[in-house]
């Protein structure tokens, strides 16, 4: 799978970013987005033919594999990293409208189209919800299908067409888990860092108004 257009859209969205804005944009591309290429996507990549059970009755093993694994850990990551990036195209076409607008009218309608105010900021503070929700929403998910946080070494299976209740192996589990709680704090400082971005503007943007409103007062 090319990731080119993740990188370029999260190098789009960079230019028009506040500087909390530019470390969430490190993160999800140095911390996420290349980890999973590199190395976390070559853990999982053999994971259903590595997946061993005690007994080799047909079909099994599928069965004890999708009860335990009903989406790929590194499937829904890589949906997670793709969804959380998504918002921020919010913010791109909002700027590239900006720009339109100043073609057709062929004069400076805005001082910076790219400027965080008037309508550009409302869009921005959207997309910071956006992502917020997204993160929580996919962490939720994979404790829900996962029962947590965590990669079992032995899994017991009793799913027909087994006979009995049969061990199931999970190759290389304590890599897969050092990974899978990469992903989990990862998530959680991107977080941080949308929660922390969206205060700042809120805060930032409040002052100014009370501001303007002291000075129209004064006036």
């Amino acid at each position: 799978m090319s990731w080119a257009f993740l990188r370029d859209l999260l190098s789009g969205v960079n230019k028009y970013s506040t500087g909390i804005g530019r470390i969430w944009v490190a993160v999800v591309f140095m911390f996420r987005l290349l980890v999973y290429v590199a190395a976390a996507e070559n853990i999982w990549k053999h994971e259903r033919d590595e997946f061993e059970c005690s007994i080799k009755q047909p079909g099994c093993e599928n069965v004890c594999f999708d009860h335990f694994f009903p989406v790929s850990h590194i499937r829904l990551w890589a949906l997670q990293l793709i969804m959380v990036s998504t918002p921020s195209l919010l913010v791109v076409f909002h700027v590239a409208y900006r720009e339109n607008r100043e073609k057709q009218h062929n004069r400076k309608l805005y001082r910076n189209p790219g400027k965080i105010d008037g309508g550009l900021l409302y869009t921005y503070l959207i997309s910071l919800i956006l992502k917020t929700g997204l993160e929580i929403v996919f962490l939720v998910l994979f404790y829900k299908l996962y029962n947590g946080f965590k990669i079992p070494h032995l899994v017991k299976c009793d799913m027909k067409p087994c006979p009995n209740t049969v061990d199931c192996y999970i190759s290389k589990p304590t890599e897969k888990m050092i990974f899978l709680y990469f992903l989990v704090a990862t998530s959680c400082l991107c977080i941080v860092l949308n929660l922390s971005e969206l205060s700042y503007l809120i805060f930032k943007y409040s002052i100014k108004c009370y501001l303007k409103r002291h000075m129209k007062k004064e006036q």
